[in-house]
């Protein structure tokens, strides 16, 4: 294990994850939130108004952008949109 910082609250603490023990449980449910958000309307809002919309802060919304298994999902997302927009295009 290593002594890592917390990105939330700023606390130090032992664990692997990215956030301390205190924070996990606000922090995955901020996750899911923001998971099932771009699932329904897609990352075509600002940060802004996403944080608006979903009361997460920016901040968070940056720091869940960069995580590998979000950065596989929005991935995918744009390879299936694309394959649709050459479907249409080639009708």
């Amino acid at each position: 294990m290593e002594f890592n910082r917390c990105s939330r609250c700023g606390n130090f603490y032992l664990s692997k994850d990215n956030v301390c023990p205190k924070c996990l449980a606000k922090d995955n449910l901020e996750f899911s939130t923001f998971k099932n958000y771009i699932e329904e309307n897609g990352l075509n809002n600002s940060l802004n108004d996403i944080s608006g919309e979903t009361g997460i802060s920016v901040k968070n919304l940056n720091r869940f952008l960069n995580y590998e298994n979000m950065q596989n999902n929005i991935q995918s997302k744009n390879d299936i949109s694309n394959n649709i927009s050459k479907n249409i295009t080639n009708l």
